[in-house]
């Protein structure tokens, strides 16, 4: 009994020396990999934010090279060769990332999320739209779909785009009725240049249905129509569109006074085109009531009074171009000042979008800058 007592208490010292040995062991290299690790994360961070990307992608290599489970780092990694253009390199990262065994089921959600975007970036269209799809159910799903919709605009898929918008409303992210209406007046646009009318109708069709208030579709049936001979029809189209939306009308104010030529409406179309100018002058109004206006006298007062009120360059030139009766200017002058007024005005008809400032002659329902819908006021640059 005295030895076996001798023995444990030679033994417990002992063994306390060797797992305090062990435990300095472990301790010291886990301070090393953690201190290592940050270490390089950190400088990869200054280096970012001093705008030395380069650099920083280094230092990040090197933190992922210390410590090769970290998937933030992976991350951090992907997502900055992604901002630099180098999209392959980034697909390699989250494509790595993804082919873990050990990687969490949110953790690789994120990297297909990653991966998606990388396809997307580098104008890997299919290749997006699969990653994207095989996010649904994750926790970006909605993230995913609203890629996918811009996905599908860009590409000009619009029966794709209204399917996704469509499950976007179902999933209560909001409301897509007017960006169905959009969609539905593409349909419709390009059905009629293969000349499939039919086709054509039933879209803009749904794009009526779609969005009831909405300008777009009751613009384009009346032009439709108006290009049908059909101007009593479009007529009857575009007069609620005045009291609905009266600023988009003036987009088509002189196809209305056109078709109210060709159906011998001048006089009702000039007296309601007159109270909407007058309501809210715009020179896309003014040029309406003036190819409809058969009274020399009365078209100079309006010129006149648009020149003054809203300092109009291009109802100046048409004030100059209208017949008078005694020239004050000869020939040579008044060619001068036509040509100085042709040009000084042809910036100020332009449209611009309120959302990018992309300026363009004609009016667009998509912005070509920022593919943003209906972010062009449908007011030129003078009549502001």
């Amino acid at each position: 009994m005295d030895f076996d007592l001798q023995w444990l208490l030679l033994a417990l010292p002992a063994a306390f020396a060797l797992g305090w040995l062990a435990s300095r062991i472990d301790l010291r290299n886990w301070k090393r990999e953690v201190e290592a690790s940050p270490r390089a994360y950190f400088k990869g961070l200054n280096l970012l934010l001093n705008e030395q990307q380069d650099k920083a992608i280094d230092a990040f290599i090197e933190a992922v090279q210390q410590d090769p489970g970290s998937s933030d780092l992976h991350f951090a990694l992907g997502n900055l060769f992604r901002r630099r253009g180098e999209y392959e390199r980034a697909v390699r990262v989250h494509q790595h990332l993804l082919g873990r065994a050990d990687l969490p089921t949110t953790e690789r959600d994120r990297a297909q999320h990653a991966l998606a975007q990388d396809y997307l970036k580098a104008g890997l269209f299919d290749r997006a739209e699969a990653a994207y799809k095989a996010l649904e159910g994750t926790a970006f799903a909605t993230e995913a779909r609203l890629a996918l919709l811009n996905l599908h605009e860009r590409s000009r898929d619009w029966k794709a785009a209204i399917e996704v918008a469509r499950g976007l409303e179902s999933a209560a992210v909001g409301s897509f009725s007017q960006r169905v209406a959009h969609y539905g007046c593409e349909l419709a646009l390009e059905s009629d240049a293969q000349g499939d009318t039919a086709a054509a109708q039933a879209a803009l069709q749904r794009a009526r249905e779609a969005a009831p208030q909405s300008a777009r579709p009751l613009i384009l049936a009346g032009q439709r129509l108006a290009r049908g001979g059909q101007h009593a029809e479009a007529l009857a189209l575009w007069t609620p569109l005045s009291t609905i939306h009266p600023e988009a009308f003036g987009i088509v104010a002189k196809d209305y006074a056109s078709s109210a030529q060709a159906c011998g409406q001048q006089d009702d179309a000039l007296a309601r085109l007159k109270v909407l100018h007058a309501k809210a002058p715009t020179s896309d109004l003014l040029d309406a009531i003036l190819s409809l206006e058969p009274d020399a006298q009365e078209r100079r007062r309006l010129l006149l009074q648009q020149v003054q009120g809203q300092h109009s360059l291009s109802a100046a030139l048409s004030l100059v171009n209208e017949p008078a009766p005694a020239m004050l200017l000869t020939e040579a002058e008044r060619s001068a000042l036509q040509q100085a007024l042709t040009v000084a005005a042809k910036p100020l008809r332009r449209y611009r979008c309120a959302a990018c400032g992309f300026e363009a002659q004609q009016y667009f329902w998509q912005c070509p800058g920022c593919h943003g819908w209906d972010t062009f006021p449908p007011r030129r640059l003078e009549d502001h």
